[in-house]
């Protein structure tokens, strides 16, 4: 581990002068010291590195639920709801179908079934947005206005929504591989995991407020408290078989709206912590690449990029048609969305833990990695230049 934080601060310190988020960088090294590039770090290591995996998801999921604050989105919060749905259901069908209908020609070696399945969770993956990208490039320019709230609470109703969407891909998906029918039972148990997800993270949203006011006047002990709270809920969650992202995810949500002083929180963790969990989680995420996955499945990622972001801009523009939005949010917000990184990496892990998708998982994931450089080389250009356009912004001195 200690080679990883020595190398990223030298990548951290070359992307930025090459005017590159340091995502890109610790992707980049991670595939340089992973198995794919001069493999200097011990397969153990990498395989064994759920948790830092774990505990840096849980993060990322309550920062952005701490986006959906009703105080600042309260005259927004119906179409925001509306264009998240429709932009995550369209860009869940775009890829889905595009892969289903591809899959002959990208030289994958699946049966018919898992040709479905492969489809729906890639479709599933395709929702979701960075968060931590799109949060770069609004401090970056300290973007204001109604434009940079408004793209903020779409992202965090964006990843809501994917992580429910994939929750139901996955428990469907399995079904099909047991070779049992999708009946009633079904259907109740995958509703009862997602309200079970949420009341785990309203009780650790609770909890933690509790702890916080017994340490009001000591703010480094409720930063403490605060997180420690947030690697419970998401162990609680992943204990008892729930969504522990949706439920930290929710985490974020209700302790953002319930105490005032939880962006204090936000703040500890941009300072201290976001560059350390960000350096870990994305350079031992590209340690799972290989290359020679990629060399043969060209195809799969055009077809991945291009439909994922016709997705999102046909979603995004249905959806401001349908709640009566702003001209320009239908008209360009979607382009805004084109980062993707931690939370699609994250999910696409979580199936190399699932027997099922055993064929599949690894193929899923490299794929994922693959587009997350592409996302995240021309996403953050994209979104910077929606923001500049439509927000009020001032430069940094």
């Amino acid at each position: 581990m200690g080679v990883i934080f020595v190398l990223g601060s030298f990548m951290k310190a070359f992307v930025q002068n090459l005017g590159i988020l340091n995502v890109v960088g610790y992707l980049v090294l991670g595939v340089i010291l992973g198995p794919s590039g001069f493999d200097l770090i011990p397969k153990e290591f990498i395989h064994g590195s759920n948790f830092i995996i774990d505990l840096s998801l849980s993060l990322i999921s309550v920062l952005v639920g701490a986006n959906l604050r009703y105080d600042i989105l309260k005259n927004m919060l119906k179409q925001i709801f509306v264009i998240s749905l429709s932009e995550a259901i369209f860009t869940f069908l775009f890829i889905s179908t595009s892969f289903y209908a591809m899959f002959d020609l990208m030289n994958f070696s699946f049966s018919s079934e898992y040709q479905i399945i492969a489809a729906m969770l890639f479709g599933g993956l395709a929702t979701a947005t960075a968060p931590a990208t799109i949060l770069a490039v609004t401090h970056e320019i300290k973007a204001k206005g109604k434009f940079n709230s408004f793209l903020l609470g779409i992202v965090a109703a964006d990843n809501a929504f994917a992580l429910i969407f994939f929750s139901f891909i996955v428990i469907i998906s399995k079904t099909f591989i047991d070779s049992t029918s999708i009946n009633f039972h079904l259907v109740i148990d995958i509703i009862k995991t997602v309200l079970f997800s949420v009341a785990v993270g309203i009780t650790g949203a609770f909890i933690s407020e509790i702890i916080d006011r017994v340490f009001k006047k000591n703010q480094n002990v409720k930063t403490t408290s605060t997180l420690g709270m947030i690697f419970i809920t998401y162990s609680i969650s992943q204990y008892f078989f729930l969504e522990p992202l949706l439920a930290s995810l929710v985490m974020g949500v209700v302790a953002a709206n319930l105490s005032t002083n939880f962006y204090l929180v936000k703040k500890e963790f941009d300072n201290h912590l976001k560059d350390i969990i960000f350096l870990l989680f994305f350079t031992i995420s590209a340690m799972h690449l290989n290359i020679s996955f990629l060399i043969q499945m060209p195809l799969a990622i055009v077809v991945y990029v291009f439909f994922r972001i016709v997705g999102k801009i046909v979603g995004v523009y249905v959806g401001s048609k349908l709640s009566n939005a702003d001209e320009n949010i239908g008209k360009h917000l979607g382009i805004a969305l084109f980062p993707q990184a931690g939370i699609a990496i994250g999910l696409a892990l979580s199936l190399q833990e699932i027997t099922d998708f055993k064929t599949i998982s690894s193929i899923i994931l490299n794929i994922i990695i693959a587009t997350t450089l592409i996302h995240e080389l021309i996403g953050p250009f994209l979104t910077k230049t929606f923001l500049m356009k439509y927000c009020k912004y001032s430069k940094k001195r």
